[in-house]
C-alpha cells in the first residue's frame, strides 16, 4: 500500500530565505505538509545567485531541516526561478500538417511547441516556458483544446518566458552542489499562482502581485491561461533598506521596525505615536515617530505599485479593470505590511485581496505554512506533485539492530538464576519488523507521460552542468 507514495518536494531559493517544502496529496486530493525547513538567503540578491558557495550553505541547512522535521531523505526538488533578467514574449507560429483528415494529437502540439523553442534570443538568454494560450484551426480561432479536431493549419499563440542562461545554470549548480537532484524549474509568479489562485479567479481574469524580499512577481491571466509575466527588481527588502538609512539605524533593526509597526498609509499614525530603539554597543537609543516611519514605507511601495500597474496597464491597455474582473491579489512575504492593500486599491482603483495558500492545504497545516510568505513553496510542492514522483524516501532507524545481537549472548552465563530475567531482551529483535514494510520503496515510477518541452530543458541543463564536471 505505502509501496509507492506520490512525496513531492519544492525549493524556494529566495533573496531573503530559503524554503524547503515535503508535502503529499493526502485521500482528499489536498496538500499535507510533511516537513518545513528553512535558512538565511546569504548568496542571493534581487532573485539572482551572486555566491554559489553561500547559497550552497543555506539550501543544504533548509534541506537538512526540512528532513529531520518529515523524516524523510531529499532525492530531487522543483525549484523556483525568478530575478530581473526574466521577460516574457508573445509570439504566434503555425504548422501545415501533412494529412488535414487525420486526429491532430499530442505530437501535432508537441511538434509546434519544439518550433517556437527554437526561437532566435538575445545573446546568453535561453528559453525557459513556451505557454500555448489559444489554438486557430484552418482560420478558425478561439480554440482551447485543438486535440481530437481535425484540420491542415494548426496555429497558436503563445506566452514564451525568457531568461539569462548563467543565472538559470548557477541555480542548476547550486542545488547539484547540495546533494540534490533538480526535478524541474518553475516561474515563481507560476507556482505562487497555483498555490493561492482559483480556477474561477482565472477565467474571470486576475493579477497575481507577488512581494518577495528581492523581487516582485506578476502574473495575469484571463480565460484560464496565463496573458502576462513580469518580474519588478524590488521588494520588501528596498523598504528595510530606506528605513535604515532614513532613520540611520542597523539593518536587523530596520527589519523589526518594518514587521512590527511599519504601515503603507501615512495617515494611519499621530505625529505623538514615538517607538525607541536600543543604541549600538551602549550608545543611547533611538526614538523613531510611526508617522515618519510609515512616510518612508509608502514612498517606496507606492514606487513598487506603480511599476507593477505600468505592467497591468501594458497588458490591459487603458482600462485593465474590465480585463481584471477578479481584481488583484497580493501574496508574499511584502504583502503582510499592514494596510497595502487599501494602497493597492487606492492607486490601482481595482478590488485586491490578500492570497493564502491554505485553500489547497490540508486542514491541519500549521497557520505559519498557510501565509503568504510561504505562498511559492506550496505552488513548487504543487508542481512537483504534479511531476508524480517519489522525491523523498522514508529514512530507515536501523540503530537498535546491532545493540540487540549482543545482548542476546547473556543467556549462555553459567548462573541459570539469570535466565529468568532475559526473555525481555529477546523481544528486541522483532524491531525488524518495521524495515520489512519499507524494504521495496525505492521504485522508479512509469516515464511514459509526455516529456513537454520543459523537462527537456531540464535534461539540458543537467547535461551542461555534467560536461562542465
Amino acid at each position: 500500500m505505502n509501496q509507492k507514495e506520490n512525496i513531492a518536494v519544492g525549493l524556494d531559493i529566495g533573496t531573503t530565505k530559503i524554503v524547503t517544502m515535503i508535502g503529499k496529496k493526502n485521500e482528499y486530493g489536498k496538500l499535507e505538509i510533511l516537513g518545513v525547513g528553512k535558512a538565511k538567503s546569504l548568496g542571493v540578491s534581487r532573485g539572482v545567485v551572486n555566491n554559489i558557495t553561500q547559497t550552497i550553505q543555506s539550501i543544504q541547512q533548509a534541506v537538512l531541516e526540512a528532513e529531520e522535521n518529515s523524516g524523510y531523505k531529499i532525492n530531487d526538488v522543483v525549484v523556483g526561478i525568478a530575478g530581473q533578467h526574466i521577460r516574457s514574449i508573445q509570439h504566434t507560429d503555425y504548422l501545415i500538417r501533412s494529412n488535414p483528415e487525420e486526429v491532430i494529437g499530442e505530437k501535432d502540439i508537441q511538434l509546434l511547441i519544439d518550433q517556437v523553442s527554437k526561437l532566435a534570443m538575445l545573446p546568453g538568454e535561453e528559453i525557459i516556458h513556451v505557454l500555448p494560450q489559444e489554438f486557430k484551426i484552418d482560420g478558425q480561432s478561439d480554440i482551447k483544446e485543438p486535440i481530437g479536431m481535425y484540420g491542415g493549419r494548426l496555429e497558436a499563440s503563445f506566452h514564451v518566458v525568457v531568461g539569462q542562461a548563467s543565472s538559470i545554470r548557477n541555480i542548476g549548480r547550486c542545488v547539484q552542489s547540495s546533494g540534490i537532484e533538480l526535478s524541474g524549474l518553475t516561474l515563481e509568479p507560476l507556482a505562487s499562482a497555483d498555490a493561492v489562485l482559483s480556477q474561477e479567479e482565472k477565467e474571470a481574469g486576475v493579477a497575481l502581485i507577488d512581494i518577495g524580499g528581492g523581487t516582485t512577481d506578476l502574473a495575469i491571466f484571463k480565460d484560464g491561461i496565463i496573458r502576462h509575466t513580469a518580474v519588478i527588481p524590488f521588494g520588501g527588502n528596498v523598504i528595510t533598506e530606506d528605513i535604515k538609512e532614513g532613520c540611520s539605524i542597523i539593518e536587523k533593526q530596520a527589519e523589526l521596525l518594518k514587521v512590527k509597526f511599519g504601515s503603507a498609509w501615512p495617515g494611519e499614525n499621530k505625529d505623538n505615536e514615538i517607538v525607541s530603539i536600543p543604541g549600538v554597543r551602549g550608545r543611547d537609543p533611538k526614538e523613531i515617530s510611526l508617522k515618519n516611519l510609515s512616510k518612508i514605507i509608502h514612498a517606496r511601495v507606492v514606487e513598487i505599485i506603480e511599476q507593477v500597474f505600468a505592467e497591468i496597464k501594458a497588458y490591459g491597455h487603458e482600462n485593465p479593470r474590465k480585463k481584471l474582473i477578479a481584481g488583484i491579489v497580493l501574496t508574499g512575504g511584502g504583502s503582510q505590511l499592514k494596510h497595502i492593500k487599501q494602497l493597492v486599491e487606492y492607486i490601482t482603483g481595482i478590488d485586491t485581496r490578500l492570497g493564502y495558500p491554505n485553500e489547497h492545504l490540508a486542514g491541519n497545516s500549521s497557520e505559519e505554512i498557510s501565509s503568504p510568505m510561504y505562498a511559492t513553496a506550496v505552488g513548487l510542492v504543487m508542481n512537483s506533485v504534479a511531476n508524480n514522483t517519489q522525491s523523498a524516501y522514508k529514512i530507515e532507524l536501523q540503530v537498535p539492530q546491532p545493540v540487540a545481537q549482543p545482548v542476546y549472548q547473556q543467556p549462555v552465563t553459567p548462573q541459570p538464576v539469570q535466565i529468568f530475567d532475559e526473555p525481555a531482551i529477546p523481544q528486541e529483535p522483532v524491531v525488524q519488523e518495521t524495515p520489512k514494510a519499507q524494504v521495496n520503496e525505492p521504485i522508479t515510477t512509469e516515464s511514459t507521460i509526455r516529456r513537454s518541452f520543459f523537462d527537456r530543458y531540464v535534461d539540458k541543463i543537467k547535461d551542461f552542468l555534467d560536461n562542465v564536471e
